[in-house]
């Protein structure tokens, strides 16, 4: 088991790949750098491996598939995951590390929207997309995470273990950052430096598809570990809904005796019956939730004695 491994998912990174490399072995000599190729079509292998990276490979494309590969095939007391765009500079990293070897720390955010990230990304719905993300996240499930979308992280060898990679692409940031804060785990924020990427260098992440997956990803996991909350605002609205259909009727049949509006009745109510089928199925996912939750500190423990 390594001591300190750097995670660097890699796609046609030619440009900036052996810089970040070097990097990491200046900052962090005790470290071991490992590249996860995607696919690339340019000379990032050739150039990671020159530079002293150990070069693995992932055939499915999309991010999430390398960090699910990445997770499962590497061992270390402290993961180091960073982009390989040049984008973060690694005088924080040794901070990083250090929360998660001697302060307890499960994941560390390196936090960009709090330095330079709004000045230097030259991406303005980038910047709206991250500060609306962070804005939801922390109101859904009741947290502190200063920035969601950032790919620069150290986890713990528990976190690692314990986290069901699912998500395919870009969605992967939020699916961590929610995994973590349903699951209780410790949360550390690190304010790091922000540079946008040099000249020639393309971003893989598409503002308006891989952001709307974002938000459907966010939907989801909100649903799925807070389930009562979600459908209870469901049936809410329905019953809302049911009450501008119906009331009037109602007001009608008090006032001459007469029903004249059946169907308008019987949506009404199809409408109500919906909102109580809803509401009582938050109610039994609540209880499958709350079960999964202790499960979850079964296996922590078990990851925990294996390591």
């Amino acid at each position: 088991m390594d001591k300190i491994a750097v995670l660097i998912p890699c796609y046609n990174e030619e440009k900036t790949i052996a810089k970040v490399v070097r990097d990491v072995k200046e900052t962090l000599p005790e470290a071991v750098v490992y590249v996860y190729d995607n696919n690339s079509t340019d000379r990032t292998v050739e150039l990671a491996t020159e530079a002293g990276a150990i070069v693995r490979y992932e055939y499915k494309q999309g991010k999430g598939n390398v960090i699910r590969r990445m997770f499962r095939e590497i061992h270390a007391q402290c993961y180091l995951m960073i982009d390989g765009d040049d984008t973060y500079p690694l005088e924080s990293a040794p901070e990083m590390v250090d929360k998660v070897l001697n302060h307890n720390a499960d994941m560390v955010v390196g936090d960009r929207l709090s330095s330079t990230y709004y000045t230097e990304n030259k991406r303005p719905f980038h910047n709206f997309g991250n500060t609306l993300m962070r804005v939801c996240i922390n109101r859904l499930f009741r947290t502190d995470i200063k920035d969601i979308m950032t790919g620069y992280r150290a986890f713990s060898y528990e976190f690692i273990k314990t986290f069901p990679v699912f998500s395919k692409g870009f969605e992967i940031e939020t699916e961590m950052t929610i995994h973590a804060v349903n699951y209780n785990m410790q949360v550390e924020n690190v304010v790091v430096e922000y540079r946008d990427r040099p000249e020639g260098s393309v971003s893989k992440l598409n503002t308006y598809s891989d952001g709307m997956k974002v938000i459907m990803k966010m939907i989801q996991l909100y649903k799925n570990y807070k389930p009562l909350k979600f459908f209870g605002a469901m049936a809410a609205i329905l019953v809302l809904l049911a009450a501008v259909l119906v009331l009037p009727v109602f007001v009608e049949y008090f006032r001459t005796g007469l029903v004249p509006r059946f169907p308008t009745l019987i949506v009404g109510g199809f409408i109500m019956l919906a909102a109580i089928q809803a509401f009582f199925s938050g109610m039994i996912l609540e209880v499958m939730a709350a079960k999964d939750r202790r499960d979850f500190e079964y296996r922590l423990k078990k990851v925990a004695l294996d390591k």
